[in-house]
């Protein structure tokens, strides 16, 4: 990735001037903590030869000598980091994170000079050292020193985690809050970001798993806190306004915004084929179709021209019968993101939310949760997310069968795909996948915008055909009268499928179809659109403006209803290396217009999906009050015959 021409350098011997000083914070200092409190954690042996009292700080700001501090201790990062897991030698994960370690210590404290010089604060601190501050700048003074000790501390951090980044696994570990955010001075601040990290690493680096997971952790945290505090902080424009750029290890820093790095391990899945897929047309389509837009994002530009353009596919809904090839498309879709994102050299990552994240303790599915949803939305990667038979790990609000873990998911989805706080990139999409779509939260469920009808093979064709592909070809049976796959041919079979929907499916929403154009007319204005809309409404309360939403958008998709070239995937020079504005023309040149005939059919695909869940969830409802007066009539009956 070439530099931004609005990038400085931070030149490499300004950082390995302060690998001596990396390593000396690493190997041991004492600290007292005065925001944090102190954990019960075992020490660590105390390496021969540090006489960490000639590190302690005494503080050059006026009044803080005297401010009472808890009782020291000394901290051995390096020892406590090569403690973990018993072994006399580092392993090549623990030396992974103390050359990380060092190396973001030492980015940070040179960047904590560049800073210092371009404010002037290199000059106040000498003169604050020869007795020769002025008055009426120690207030200025005071300031400096505390953007300066969020800048080195926003540099670690941001460092840290983006250095480490390829060690990272699917191991993840819950800190808490970073505490010990100090800014008297650079040097404090760093004492008290390696004492915290050392209690976390003490408490939850049992393994180097953890080990690594938890620095990433705290790395992530400290970089939150600071960014909090930095927002507000005064004299912080000459790090907010600048970008600086590490050439050896690719690291951007652009303020306190950190600079992502691709992180996991390598995807182990059966992928699929789309000619492995039969029937389910119109989602086996939009799922080829949404692999293609998301590998039009810009990594530069951090966004999709789709997602700007309109037509993006951020979360949907597939739903169908057990044994419709709900996982088939999954592995499919996952199989074509993945072929794509090697030929072009992207990072990709796929991740499933299984049931095996609801946890017992609370808050901890919530968690589990949040940390699904921020590793698919890295804006550093291609991301693909499933949560596979989502009405047994999302619960319906109310529902007093569901746990308070699957209450927390549902709370932590529906924030994430339709929150105030939501941004889509257009790098990553969400799939939720259910049997049962019906006992999934209604308004999780229309945070789904687009559904995916997975009905598996319908036809005779399509029989043939599964037929076929199942048994393989050991076998000498012939044929017979069929061209074979001739029925999967995906733009004729998507056709007849969108014209399915001229007219609703459903029994409900076919008698309002019928009674809004008996009464008005063909719909073939926005108008008489509307009222069909309205007349849907106050049949089916659940049908509000998220629906209308969500039909928009996927009118937009068909707008962009057109096939990337297979060529554009495959040489990457033609469209994906492309840059952002180039990338927007050529996609715009391919879409087609809105027409009528669109609005109407993903009207009622739309509404066909709602009232198909609304008749299913009442007569499930229905059904479950009679077992209900049944048993009830039962146990009189019986406790009547007791007393007899």
């Amino acid at each position: 990735m070439s530099a931004l021409r609005d990038e400085m350098e931070l030149r490499e011997e300004a950082i390995r001037a302060h690998y001596g000083a990396a390593a000396a914070m690493l190997a041991g200092f004492d600290h007292a903590p005065r925001l944090a409190r102190a954990a019960e954690v075992a020490p660590v042996e105390r390496s021969a030869g540090i006489v960490t009292g000639a590190r302690r700080f005494r503080s050059t700001t006026p009044g803080l000598v005297t401010r009472p501090t808890a009782r020291p201790d000394g901290v051995q990062l390096a020892a406590r980091v090569q403690a973990v897991g018993g072994d006399d030698l580092p392993t090549p994960a623990q030396a992974a994170v103390l050359q990380a370690l060092r190396r973001a210590l030492a980015i940070a404290l040179a960047l904590g000079e560049a800073f210092a010089e371009a404010t002037g604060l290199r000059e106040l601190k000498q003169a604050n050292l020869e007795g020769r501050l002025p008055e009426a700048r120690r207030a200025e003074f005071g300031e400096l020193l505390a953007a300066e000790s969020l800048v080195v501390l926003s540099v670690f951090g941001n460092a840290t985690a983006f250095l480490l980044a390829p060690q990272a696994g699917e191991t993840t570990v819950e800190i808490g809050a970073v505490d010990e955010v100090l800014t008297d001075n650079p040097s404090l601040a760093l004492y008290g970001a390696l004492w915290e990290l050392d209690q976390d690493i003490a408490l939850h680096g049992t393994d180097d798993a953890r080990l690594v997971a938890t620095v990433l952790a705290y790395a992530e945290a400290l970089m939150e806190k600071v960014r909090a505090r930095g927002e507000g902080a005064a004299r912080t424009a000459a790090f907010t306004g600048a970008a600086w750029r590490i050439e050896a290890d690719d690291l951007p820093i652009a303020g306190f915004a950190p600079a992502r790095k691709a992180r996991g391990s390598t995807l182990v899945m059966q992928f699929k084929k789309p000619q492995e897929v039969v029937g389910n047309h119109i989602a086996k389509y939009q799922a080829m179709r949404l692999a293609k837009m998301l590998m039009a994002y810009d990594f530069e530009r951090k966004l999709n021209p789709f997602a700007e353009l309109g037509g993006f596919i951020f979360t949907f809904m597939g739903d169908g019968a057990p044994g419709t090839g709900k996982t088939t498309l999954i592995q499919m879709m996952a199989g074509l993101l993945n072929e794509y994102c090697k030929a072009a050299g992207y990072p990709f990552r796929y991740q499933n939310f299984g049931i095996d994240n609801i946890d017992s303790y609370q808050g901890k599915s919530g968690q589990n949760a949040k940390a699904f949803i921020q590793n698919v939305m890295d804006p550093a990667v291609i991301g693909f997310g499933t949560v596979d038979d989502i009405d047994q790990i999302a619960g319906k609000r109310g529902d007093r069968q569901s746990s308070a873990g699957q209450q927390e998911v549902t709370a932590v989805l529906m924030e994430a795909f339709a929150g105030a706080n939501t941004v889509v990139r257009g790098n990553c999409t969400f799939g939720m996948f259910s049997n049962f779509p019906e006992n999934v939260d209604d308004a999780l469920r229309q945070r789904a915008g687009a559904r995916f009808l997975v009905d598996g093979p319908q036809t005779r064709e399509d029989y043939i055909d599964i037929l076929a592909l199942l048994l393989g070809k050991k076998h000498d049976i012939p044929l017979g009268s069929h061209e074979l796959f001739a029925a999967q041919e995906i733009k004729r079979a998507v056709a007849n499928s969108f014209a399915a929907h001229n007219r609703p499916a459903e029994a409900g929403l076919a008698e309002v179809f019928d009674a809004v154009q008996e009464r008005i007319g063909p719909l073939d204005t926005l108008a008489k659109l509307g009222t069909y809309l309205k007349a849907i409404q106050e049949s089916d309360p659940r049908f509000t403006g998220r629906a209308i939403k969500n039909i928009t958008d996927a009118v937009k998709v068909r707008a962009m209803d057109f096939e990337l070239p297979d060529e554009w995937m495959e040489n990457p020079d033609l469209f994906l290396f492309k840059d952002y504005a180039t990338k927007a023309a050529m996609i715009a040149d391919l879409r087609r217009p809105v027409t009528v005939e669109m609005v109407v059919q993903e009207i009622n695909r739309y509404a066909d999906s709602e009232f198909r869940y609304a008749d299913k969830s009442d007569e499930v409802a229905i059904e479950g009050a009679v077992r209900d007066m049944r048993r009830m009539e039962e146990a009189k009956r019986r406790y009547l015959e007791g007393r007899e």
